[in-house]
């Protein structure tokens, strides 16, 4: 979950390109062929004339609403602002029965920076994410970065997890009525969230101990229970659709390249999620591996990876049932564009997966859905064996 500061790779970096991997198409037709085993009617949802860049969308549980981040074009002689605000719109389609986005709205506090919208699938009207509340105080909070510093995501220590109801979002947005805020006090980075089906438990990252930990929180109790403390990042959780399991991505070889690990969700007599147990690292190599989303049957994982370049990350889907502790589990590769394909997500169906793309005229970062061709992988990436 995101996370950056530029929400989406809005910068470049030298291509790295295997042999062992095809380049991405640049031609709309060569992609659309490309893809047409994994999907089909792809389709733009945002664009430059409103957005400079979307980003980080998430269905509702019923489908018909997103929410996301973004940066919108400033008025004529202004300057657009410097941190993403979060949105809200229904989805639905137009008469050509392409999808589309109506009814878009900022629902965040003015002038704060925000991330990861969530909605809240116990209240249909409630959203929750991480926002700094008012403008952070520094531009040069700590962060991850990679390389030479142009990929990077800020941790500003303002930032912490809110409640919008948006039966209020106008006043909220207008800044006549201040959010709840959940978790977090504002003294270190507390983001990266998503809920159990129930509403009760919030799954998110802190860097209160200094690291990025990944924890849960009883929103009745307000027990915090530790679920991933390892050295380095660790953040991006989310729970499979049984929330029996959790995945996420992590640093903690501290080299900057980021993994995919997947735990068990552990539980204490009353059904409350107490830690976790038998992790296991769903990516091992020299790239930058992230955005892990689960799809719903929870049989495979999506993620992002820089494995085509640093110029042009594509999304990659990762079967759970080839985890093996000597070879690496079987892969299907999704996204086929020049540019960058990153932060996959799935309906709750599992028929659609919503992302952020450059693909489109301008290749600036926006959102894309399409229709998932079928449920099986119909092409796959040999495993190989793991690196020690």
């Amino acid at each position: 979950m995101i996370q950056l500061s530029a929400a989406v790779f809005t910068s470049f970096f030298l291509a790295q390109t295997p042999a062992a991997v095809p380049p991405a198409t640049e031609d709309p037709s060569l992609w659309i062929t490309a893809e047409r085993e994994q999907l089909t009617g792809q389709t733009q949802l945002t664009f430059p004339e409103r957005f400079m860049k979307a980003g980080e969308a998430y269905f509702s549980p019923d489908g018909q609403r997103i929410v996301f981040q973004a940066v919108e074009q400033p008025a004529a002689g202004e300057t657009p602002d410097d941190f993403y605000a979060m949105y809200v719109a229904d989805l639905g389609h137009d008469a050509a029965g392409k999808s589309n986005l109506t009814n878009v709205r900022r629902i965040s506090p003015p002038h704060s920076a925000n991330t990861c919208g969530w909605f809240d699938a116990s209240r249909n009207n409630v959203v929750i994410c991480g926002s700094t509340l008012v403008a952070p105080q520094s531009h040069d909070a700590p962060g991850y970065q990679r390389a030479t510093g142009r990929y990077k995501w800020q941790f500003p220590p303002e930032m912490r997890v809110i409640e919008i109801d948006l039966d209020h979002a106008v006043d909220i947005a207008s800044g006549k009525m201040q959010p709840k805020v959940i978790a977090g006090d504002g003294t270190a980075y507390t983001a990266e969230c998503t809920t159990t089906r129930d509403g009760k438990n919030l799954l998110y990252c802190t860097l209160a101990t200094g690291q990025g930990d990944i924890v849960v929180k009883n929103l009745s109790t307000g027990v915090v229970s530790s679920l991933v403390q390892v050295a380095g990042y660790d953040g991006g959780p989310f729970f499979s659709a049984d929330e029996k399991h959790i995945c996420y991505r992590s640093d903690r070889k501290g080299d900057s390249l980021l993994q995919v690990y997947v735990s068990d969700v552990v539980r204490g007599p009353d059904g409350s999620i107490t830690g976790t147990t038998n992790e296991r690292q769903m990516t091992a190599n020299e790239h930058v591996n992230w955005a892990p989303y689960w799809h719903p049957d929870g049989t495979r994982l999506v993620y992002a990876s820089s494995e085509v370049g640093h110029t042009n990350y594509e999304i990659f889907s990762v079967e759970m049932a080839t985890v093996s502790a000597t070879e690496s589990p079987r892969r299907v590769r999704i996204t086929q564009a020049q540019g960058a394909d990153v932060l996959p997500v799935f309906d709750s169906n599992g028929r659609r997966m919503m992302w952020t793309s450059q693909r489109g005229a301008g290749r600036t970062s926006q959102l894309w859905i399409a229709d998932l061709v079928s449920p099986a992988a119909s092409s796959t990436t040999p495993a190989t064996k793991k690196s020690p």
